[in-house]
């Protein structure tokens, strides 16, 4: 009688895609490019196990376990060093640590959401719209002076590790009041925290910001315990202000580069009242 094969664990799965992932980043690597000497034969493409080996400062035979994904343990060190050999961007890098049950260091992500490309800048100046760049976290990386002229708050003079949309509207009583139907936008900006919060779960960088929002915020820890999740959506926002009144705008939302990267919001005037008090508020 046959024995039943246990099925495989979700640890021995992402071992074998490791080992998958690593490989085809070998194969797809030009020795040329890296500097390494150049050989007559080459029985596989892209770059030897020994190579990789030697660039990391691994041993052969563990890295060659390592491909071949079995049960051996890789420090984050190890890690972001394998990373370096095999040219690994900062996706690929975030993969890697996955696959391998660790998670890419905090410092590391935190210096890739708090930089704002100098050409992304200046398109955000010459938009003559509201517009912000924020993090899947909603941290503002980038901003125009049409948006502080919406707001009323000039962000220059806000902390950089306060600019995050969530703590601003839940912490910062100015912001708030320009905010208008709060009991809808409140628990929908929670929402989509916690469904953004989802792919990041065990990330000193995101569990730290929570605990902070946590204990900031009686109202926001309230709404946290509800549980609801939600997702970016373009959406139609209320805004006060009252030097003119309610104005109506568009929230647009365009991602950079990948469906979960850093997003580019632009508010558009819904209506006529909407775009006279906008440009009012702008050339002030």
């Amino acid at each position: 009688m046959s024995v039943a094969t246990p099925p495989a664990s979700a640890e021995q799965n992402n071992r074998k895609r490791l080992g998958a992932f690593l490989r085809t980043r070998r194969e797809n690597l030009d020795p040329n490019r890296l500097g390494l000497p150049r050989m007559r034969h080459r029985r596989t493409p892209g770059l030897r196990r020994e190579e990789v080996a030697q660039l990391a400062d691994v041993g052969v035979t563990w890295y060659t376990w390592l491909e071949q994904g079995r049960d051996i343990n890789a420090s984050p060190k190890t890690l972001t060093a394998i990373a370096a050999a095999l040219q690994c961007n900062d996706v690929e890098t975030q993969h890697l640590f996955y696959l391998a049950g660790h998670v890419l260091p905090s410092t590391r992500v935190a210096a890739a959401c708090c930089k704002i490309a100098e050409h992304n800048q200046r398109m955000l100046d010459a938009i003559q719209l509201p517009a912000i760049i924020e993090t899947p976290r909603f941290d503002i990386i980038g901003y125009n002076a049409a948006w502080c002229a919406l707001i009323g708050v000039d962000l220059a003079t806000i902390a950089p590790e306060d600019r995050n949309c969530i703590w601003l509207a839940f912490n910062h009583p100015q912001w708030r009041s320009v905010m208008r139907d709060w009991d809808e936008v409140m628990p929908q900006m929670v929402a989509m925290f916690r469904g953004q919060m989802g792919e990041h779960l065990g990330d000193p960088h995101w569990e730290n910001y929570l605990a902070r929002l946590l204990n900031s915020s009686d109202e926001f820890a309230q709404t946290w315990q509800r549980y609801e999740l939600g997702k970016v959506e373009n959406r139609v926002k209320r805004f006060y202000r009252e030097e003119v009144g309610e104005i109506t705008l568009r929230q647009n939302n365009w991602w950079s580069a990948s469906r979960h990267g850093d997003r580019l919001l632009v508010y558009v005037p819904d209506d006529s009242h909407s775009a006279a008090g906008l440009q009012h508020l702008m050339s002030r």
